[in-house]
């Protein structure tokens, strides 16, 4: 066990290590730094206008959070439709990576009442040529303000590079506005201006599927004299075909070319930046899904340009060790060996069929480079840059830049080492400190809008512009208010007759423990899913005598007839991988009924343990697979065999053709009864979704089985909506935002678990009840948005703390606009503060049964 000293020596020196290895230029999570507006860095003659109301109402009084003046910048005359001639603009001085903007009306002590209900935003990196943001759908006009007083952060997604940054206020009818405003980001250290590229192309996967690599999001001409998404901070995913963002095409985080379109073999970019810099590295993120023939470049030639209009005639070659092993995509560094050049021109050659980039980064000794969070207060402050200077490159300076970042980097992790060690003791010892009311949050913000939406006639534009999952990020608690959140108390009854079946089932009595939680349900801490990262069924101490089976109730499967196809997930000791196997029938017991046709290659799902795994990890393995084995219900995953008999151990379950509910739900809409075509899917589908989870919980339930991480990400989808509930979401690299890190223990779903787990630690079928509320509310918002997407993780935290109060100021999750009220109120009753009121799943089960849309 490391000592806190030992701990921040190792981190220094990884740190240090990251720092000669930095694979980002611009890591959006992080370059979200207040710019100056409402801290005064910015000054006042780098605030214009176009016009003003008064001297009191002039630019320099647009300052977020300021009442200086009359309290805001008002443009002259009142603004109208379609009248883009008013703004107000900043000028950085130098190039910055713009990730969040603020903005506010004019409240002046209760005075004003003017506010820019929409805007949009214009950007410049050079003053002359102006550019219209748009986010990665093409919209526009971005929400603003509801009243003069509450700040609103929306999300630049894309980000902004730019220098001179323009707000201008948008209304659909005439009315005087006024604008208060600040920017978030960093300096952007690369100095790119623009690149110019081929266009990227389309590929048509087997089956039909058409993946875009266009650059969707460039700014300039044709691909010519601007940047895109090789630059706004997004690294592709290994399967080039998945994405990051929501509501998009495949392959949406990748250009990509291919081999025949060009006639000498390779890609030719061109990169501009703003002024001569000495080049170290460049780095090129690529995809290498050479199995569906896309493979990293395998040599790259660059020419450089100083001032001169020529390209100098020697340049630099790198010929790449091809990987055919892993075919996870990766940054591939280029040293440029301190060419000194304001332009690079690269070819990158062709070593299959495609090449696919999602980002391109520089680095240079004219610049520190920082992807740790902790901002020295130089670069919060505009630096103004001289274009006519060359590069000093004595060691001096270099040592003296190496000093002061390792200086910086020590007060990062002193500052990281008290937080983690702060948040470790208010949940291990349940605090009530963590519970008080002066404890200071974070923010964290949804991709279009941080208000709390609770009316349930929002229009499908305002619905399409939620929070997302990908797009969570705190905010320091330096430069803006927590949003004022609605808080909704649950003003309602079951009835007896609608808990209950027709048949007259009531619920049984149950033995309670302490705390009042149902003893009978209560897990011990036997983890049977760590082996490949999730903690899924938790064994009820009245269940162990499972394990005490001689033999394994599932048949060993001949490992060679397993093909590999892609690889789901991966944990601390274990994988978990999507094959194919031909003729599985033969292998399974009568009892097993496998989804497709029994003539047909079926898809399963292989949980693989690694060769290195400890023993512990390999007795927890073992104890899974008896406990798998013995699990029989048409909405539980069923373990099919098993490969014990050599390393890696294996076990092989159903995996259904339309893959987890989450990624299922977010490409569906709801039918609309006006609509006249066949819809793809109805409110009677939902139900029997919702039903058949139900049905899965309470077979779990009646062996005393508590799963801890009922989810969408956790249930599979066949034939006909036939849902299956599973455990491979923890393991999937796409739901790790689902997760909160605590320092020495688990990875948890807060944010899908009940107070009493999270402060308590009591996991129990009551707690999976709550996971179940929260599960059905994803499934009527079509998993469009993630629960309490506008809280941050530990605004979750504390939100819990208000549960266990239970003084009337908890946060529930809103009504889904389709969801109707008889099910909104079963949600509210999973999320009862007393566990005992909270009904069982045989009850929902019949209550799902019998709810009508009323």
């Amino acid at each position: 066990m490391l000592t806190p000293p030992q701990t921040m020596i190792a981190t220094l020196l990884l740190l240090l290590d990251t720092l000669s290895n930095v694979k980002a230029q611009v890591n959006p999570a992080v370059c979200r730094y207040p710019l100056g507006m409402s801290g005064g860095h910015i000054p006042d003659e780098d605030i214009s206008a176009s016009s003003q109301w008064s001297e009191s109402t002039a630019a320099k009084y647009g300052r977020l959070g300021s009442e200086d003046g009359d309290g805001a910048w008002c443009p002259e005359i009142p603004v109208e439709p379609d009248d883009l001639k008013e703004f107000l603009e900043i000028d950085l001085h130098a190039l910055h990576f713009i990730t969040l903007v603020g903005t506010q009306g004019r409240h002046a002590g209760g005075h004003g009442n003017e506010f820019a209900p929409m805007y949009k935003i214009n950007y410049s990196r050079d003053g002359t040529r102006w550019i219209t943001w748009r986010n990665r759908h093409g919209k526009q006009v971005i929400d603003g303000n509801t009243n003069p007083y509450d700040i609103v952060l929306k999300d630049l997604e894309p980000p902004i590079i730019g220098r001179f940054i323009r707000f201008i206020p948008v209304t659909d009818h005439s009315t005087n506005v006024c604008l208060r405003v600040e920017l978030y980001g960093c300096v952007w250290l690369d100095g790119l201006v623009s690149y110019s590229a081929p266009p990227g192309q389309q590929l048509v996967l087997p089956g039909g599927t058409i993946v875009y690599l266009n650059d969707s999001i460039y700014d300039g001409h044709s691909m010519t004299e601007g940047l895109g998404q090789l630059t706004d901070g997004v690294s592709g995913l290994d399967d080039f075909s998945q994405t990051h963002e929501y509501h998009v095409w495949p392959g949406y985080d990748y250009i990509g070319w291919s081999n025949e379109s060009t006639i000498n073999g390779y890609v030719e970019i061109i990169f501009e930046f703003d002024r001569i810099r000495n080049f170290t590295t460049m780095k090129v993120h690529c995809n290498n899904m050479f199995a569906k023939g896309v493979k990293i470049f395998k040599e790259v030639q660059c020419q450089f340009r100083s001032d001169a209009n020529e390209w100098e005639p020697n340049g630099i070659s790198s010929v790449l060790v091809l990987d055919d092993v892993n075919p996870s995509a990766r940054f591939v560094t280029v040293p440029l060996l301190h060419y000194m050049a304001s332009a690079i021109k690269c070819q990158f050659y062709f070593a299959d069929s495609w090449m696919m980039f999602s980002e391109i980064t520089f680095q240079s000794d004219a610049a520190m480079y920082n992807n740790s969070g902790a901002l020295p207060e130089s670069f919060v402050t505009p630096t103004t840059y001289d274009p006519t200077l060359k590069v000093d490159d004595s060691n001096t300076r270099i040592l003296i830049g190496c000093l002061v970042a390792i200086i910086f980097i020590l007060v990062a992790i002193i500052v990281i080492i008290l937080w983690r060690q702060f948040w470790q003791k208010m949940l291990e010892k349940a605090s009530r400190r963590m519970l008080d009311d002066e404890m200071t949050v974070s923010l964290s913000l949804p991709s279009e809008s941080s208000m709390f939406n609770h009316n349930r006639s929002t229009s499908s534009s305002e619905r399409e512009s939620n929070c997302t999952y990908d797009r969570i990020f705190p905010l320091g608690p330096d430069y803006q208010e927590p949003t004022r959140l609605i808080r909704k108390l649950p003003e309602f009854a079951l009835a007896e007759e609608e808990a209950g079946c027709s048949s007259g089932v009531t619920k049984p009595t149950q033995p309670t423990g302490a705390e009042g939680v149902p003893h009978y349900a209560e897990a011990d801490i036997v983890n049977l899913q760590g082996v490949t990262g999730s903690n899924t069924y938790s064994v009820p101490a009245i269940t162990m005598d499972l394990l005490s089976g001689k033999d394994v109730a599932v048949a060993e499967f001949p490992r060679k007839l397993l093909t590999f196809k892609e690889k789901l997930g991966e944990g601390q000791f274990g994988e978990v991988h999507l094959c194919e196997v031909e003729n599985m029938e033969k292998f399974v017991n009568k009892e097993s009924v496998l989804d497709g046709n029994p003539s047909q290659p079926v898809l399963l799902a292989v949980k693989m343990l690694r060769a290195d795994a400890n023993k512990n990890a390999r007795n927890d393995f073992l104890k899974e697979i008896k406990i798998m084995s013995r699990l029989k219900d048409p909405n539980i995953i069923r373990l099919l065999a098993v490969c014990i008999t050599d390393d890696p151990l294996c076990m092989i379950t159903e995996y259904m053709e339309n893959g987890d509910l989450n990624q299922f739900l977010s490409r569906q809409e709801l039918h609309d009864l006006s609509d006249s075509n066949t819809p793809p899917i109805s409110y009677d589908n939902l139900k029997l979704i919702a039903t058949q989870i139900a049905s899965g919980m309470k077979y779990l339930s009646s062996l005393n089985f508590v799963h801890r991480d009922l989810a969408t990400r956790n249930c599979l989808v066949g034939k006909n909506y036939t849902i299956k509930i599973a455990d491979f979401g923890m393991s999937r690299n796409l739901y790790s935002g689902d997760y909160y890190r605590i320092q020495g223990r688990a990875v948890l779903p807060i944010r899908w678990m009940s107070w009493e787990s999270i402060l308590l630690g009591k996991f129990t079928t009551a707690s999976d009840v709550w996971a179940f509320g929260v599960t059905l509310w994803e499934t009527f918002t079509f998993c469009h948005e993630q629960p309490y997407c506008q809280l941050s993780d530990e605004q979750v935290i504390e939100n819990t703390g208000e549960f266990f109060r239970d003084q009337g100021r908890q946060i529930y999750l809103s009504q889904p606009t389709f969801c109707p009220d008889s099910l909104y109120k079963l949600m509210l009753s999973c999320w009862r503060r007393d566990t005992k009121e909270r009904p069982s799943f045989q009850e929902i089960h019949c209550l799902l049964q019998e709810v009508t849309t009323s």
